[in-house]
């Protein structure tokens, strides 16, 4: 379950305050596919990174697999990260000096849940990479790379993905092929989704519609 209770965001720099997030109350069932729609500046990625444990909230509560993220310690957030909560952003995470192989294996590492070069290529092979295991980030396409960065979260089995704006900087068709895994590992693994993007189209693939302007919830709504 993820919830976020009044929550707010407001960031400072020096005399001059940003808030980012209003009064946010949002509940997210285990298993759900969410869309987090709404236009730059909205607060989406806010509101994703408030989730990922990487960002603090001003006021309010975030409840993440039932450790409160707004409370819990730096360890606490890691460990979060590391067994509950997989991050896919637009910017993969991928060490560029490793083939992806290793990228795979130093994922599934860090999470406590190692694998060898077998399972690496197993799981690459899931996301339509196969071939492409010695290959560094660098040398696939824009498409290729987000696969491999979804790959390095899959091995992790984490129960919570989060992906902000993943298809922003791609062509249709890839967008399109990127989508259609997402959805494919939420059935099958019945994992929680939460996806932000500016896009309607991208939004409509979700189960639910949570739509976002000036930091304040304007919309929450089924689409299936």
């Amino acid at each position: 379950m993820i919830q976020l209770v009044d929550v707010i965001r407001v960031y400072r720099e020096g005399d001059v305050e940003t808030t980012a997030l209003r009064g946010i109350d949002l509940e997210i069932a285990p298993g759900e596919f969410v869309a987090i729609m709404g236009r730059s500046g909205s607060g989406k990625s806010t509101l994703l990174q408030l989730l990922a444990g990487s960002d603090r909230p001003t006021a309010g509560h975030v409840i993440v697999a039932g450790i409160d993220l707004s409370r819990a310690d730096e360890d606490e957030r890691a460990r979060l990260r590391g067994a509950h909560v997989g991050i896919v952003f637009q910017s993969q995470n991928l060490v560029p000096f490793l083939a992806l192989e290793e990228n795979i294996q130093l994922s599934a590492e860090l999470a406590g849940r190692p694998v060898d070069a077998a399972g690496a290529r197993a799981i690459l092979a899931r996301v339509g990479l196969e071939g492409r295991e010695r290959h560094r980030p660098a040398q696939l396409s824009g498409g290729e790379q987000q696969r491999a960065a979804l790959a390095a979260v899959l091995v992790t089995r984490a129960p919570i993905l989060l992906a902000d704006e993943i298809t922003g900087e791609l062509d249709s068709t890839s967008a399109e092929r990127l989508l259609d895994l997402l959805v494919e590992v939420h059935r099958a693994a019945k994992m929680t989704l939460v996806l932000a993007t500016h896009d309607p189209e991208v939004a409509a693939r979700a189960d639910r519609l949570v739509e976002l302007r000036d930091g304040r919830v304007v919309a929450d709504r089924r689409l299936l």
